[in-house]
């Protein structure tokens, strides 16, 4: 299949790629930006491993065809920490409360959280679970994962749940 270019913002970055026209903006991400930090999971839309930031939204970028996203702007997991390699808070949280255990979801719900604090700086334990319910995680039981959201926020209660399940703040 003839290749076209397609221009777009990644993590702050102009960018111009070559791709076919029924190339996914995630495989087009991992393999022609080499940005490999947004996993592919199921690559139905299932498992939320490739969540990625696209004009403000959340999306799974394996069902965007990278067609699809000439001119936008667009956050993966690499675009989180700062320039100089700062942690973002989101990922210190996560270290700090043992959010991640083998890893592989984690980008996405990263990326998944950052949507939601960027639009709601002080989200409910309810709005938390809704906003990352399209990401499948298969180790951690998701309460280290709320709370690490939780700790994040920069509005708000910031409550977390200490080695017998209780609430602290």
């Amino acid at each position: 299949m003839k290749q076209q270019i397609i221009s777009f913002t990644v993590n702050g970055e102009p960018r111009d790629i070559a791709v076919a026209p029924n190339r996914s903006l995630l495989d087009a991400l991992r393999d022609e930006a080499g940005l490999t930090g947004t996993k592919k999971g199921c690559d139905v839309g299932e498992c939320g491993s490739c969540t990625i930031i696209m004009n403000g939204q959340p999306v799974n970028a394996c069902l965007v065809l990278a067609m699809e996203a000439e001119g936008s702007e667009i956050t993966t997991v690499e675009g989180l920490q700062s320039p100089d390699g700062t942690p973002h808070p989101l990922q210190e949280c996560f270290m700090r409360c043992g959010a991640a255990q083998c890893g592989f979801c984690t980008p996405g719900i990263l990326v998944a959280a950052k949507a939601l604090l960027d639009d709601n700086p002080a989200p409910t334990v309810d709005e938390i679970r809704f906003a990352i319910a399209g990401n499948i995680c298969r180790c951690t039981g998701y309460t280290k994962i709320i709370d690490a959201i939780s700790m994040a926020a920069p509005a708000g209660e910031h409550a977390m749940r200490d080695a017998r399940g209780e609430v602290t703040q």
